[in-house]
């Protein structure tokens, strides 16, 4: 599937199963949204097709896998302050035996789970366009990587529909019709609250 389409797959599924977190997704990013950001930083032409199906989210949902889904606006934020972070303490510089830096300026943060961000490695290479997180603590880690974006939201989309895992985070929804990702295939509650598996449930 392209981007456009898992993103058509995720709505619909949200729209029928998970309202309230459906209504927080945010409009498509404009031409003005995208020149913004492409000013700070430039962006790659399949999170710019993400973007122009929704800009983030209005307000905080975990809607995807390990991080909410960034706007442009915090795209350009998150990276620009990323690098001036680096450069305050040589952040730059790759570490064994992990053998990633803390960041890098070809990676492009299109998700961001309280300062760990997710992130797409623009860097030259057979690995060009992977996606992976860097951590707001340590140095990025790809070791789970999805090989790009499209990929990895076609696993989410398809998570969903059929309840497989997306890197061990399965899809739950609570009582308030959220969604709610969780490690592991057998949650039964977070925070004393009841969830349901969402393949059951879309069953």
């Amino acid at each position: 599937m392209t981007i456009s389409e898992s993103w058509q797959q995720i709505d619909a599924w949200l729209a029928r199963h998970a309202a309230a977190t459906y209504a927080v997704l945010a409009a498509p990013a404009t031409d003005a949204d995208l020149q913004a950001c492409n000013a700070v930083v430039e962006l790659p032409p399949e999170l710019v097709e993400s973007l122009r199906c929704h800009n983030g989210l209005t307000d905080w949902a975990n809607i995807l896998p390990e991080g909410a889904p960034s706007s442009t606006t915090e795209i350009a934020a998150n990276w620009q302050l990323r690098m001036e972070l680096a450069a305050d303490f040589d952040g730059f510089t790759v570490h064994p035996p992990n053998a990633e830096p803390y960041w890098h300026s070809s990676w492009i943060p299109y998700a961001d789970s309280e300062g760990d961000l997710q992130i797409i490695d623009l860097r030259p290479g057979r690995a060009y366009g992977r996606v992976g997180i860097a951590y707001h603590d340590g140095t990025a880690d790809f070791t789970e990587s999805f090989p790009d974006l499209t990929t990895y939201l076609e696993a989410v989309a398809h998570a969903l529909s059929h309840g497989t895992g997306v890197n061990n985070w399965y899809p739950y929804l609570t009582t308030h019709q959220e969604l709610w990702w969780d490690q592991g295939p057998d949650k039964t509650s977070v925070n004393d609250e009841p969830l349901v598996s969402a393949f059951r449930r879309d069953g």
